[in-house]
């Protein structure tokens, strides 16, 4: 799952991100409320995390407040110094999904990220069934026919994308626009590397090689996973 950062103090952006990464996430981070507001609206996230005070012609508050205008309900949780009452409020009704006020303890907020993940209205489930397959992005468990898949992180950040569009066709951009962060000089055949790597590891197996197969390329297009 990918979450964007919006933080303008360096050190808070770079522990906020790292601690997601460590904890399976892609993420991005920006420093201002203009840049923030660029990569909302021109990126697909899982979810926003958004400081209140930000410098630039945009704060959380009023970031919070276009992206809902314009329908984006992208999970939200704001995070400021200013802890009292109204000033939650104000973040709550321009948008955010929650609140976390400064100094925080990183356990919490990532307790936060996953309640906000696992909120049904938004779609996402934490275990996957897709044919044969079983993916638990808690866990970070993948079984085909009840057999335990043993993948690496991005095999398996692969996959869950390929889970959560099950028979669609995706692009290689696509696959790198969610698997992938912005400061990563992704090219198009590191893809072609990666899912070279899964179907090995769930097709090329002793015991699935009489199946079919569960990746397949469309030329030209990209990948779907039809199983």
């Amino acid at each position: 799952m990918r979450i964007l950062v919006i933080e303008d103090e360096p050190k808070i952006a770079r522990a906020i991100k790292q601690g997601l990464e460590l904890k399976g996430y892609v993420v991005d981070s920006v420093y201002d409320g203009d840049d923030g507001l660029a990569y909302a609206k021109d990126s697909v996230y899982d979810l926003i995390v958004l400081d209140r005070m930000l410098p630039g012609s945009k704060d959380g508050v009023e970031i919070c407040k276009i992206l809902r205008e314009e329908k984006n309900s992208v999970p939200i949780i704001m995070l400021t110094a200013r802890g009292t009452l109204g000033d939650k409020v104000e973040g709550l009704n321009a948008g955010a999904d929650d609140y976390l006020v400064k100094p925080f303890a990183f356990d919490e907020l990532i307790a936060r990220v996953r309640a906000l993940l696992r909120r049904p209205k938004q779609n996402i489930n934490n275990k996957l069934d897709v044919g044969p397959l079983s993916l638990d992005s808690l866990n970070y468990t993948v079984t085909r026919d009840n057999k335990i898949i043993n993948l690496t992180h991005k095999e398996f950040m692969l996959l869950e994308y390929l889970m959560r569009h099950p028979k669609q066709v995706v692009t290689k951009e696509m696959i790198i626009d969610h698997v992938w962060n912005e400061e990563s000089d992704i090219l198009l055949n590191t893809v072609e590397v990666y899912i070279g790597y899964l179907r090995k590891k769930l097709e090329d197996q002793d015991q699935f090689k009489n199946s079919e197969p569960i990746i397949k390329t469309k030329r030209g297009f990209g990948y779907i996973l039809d199983c």
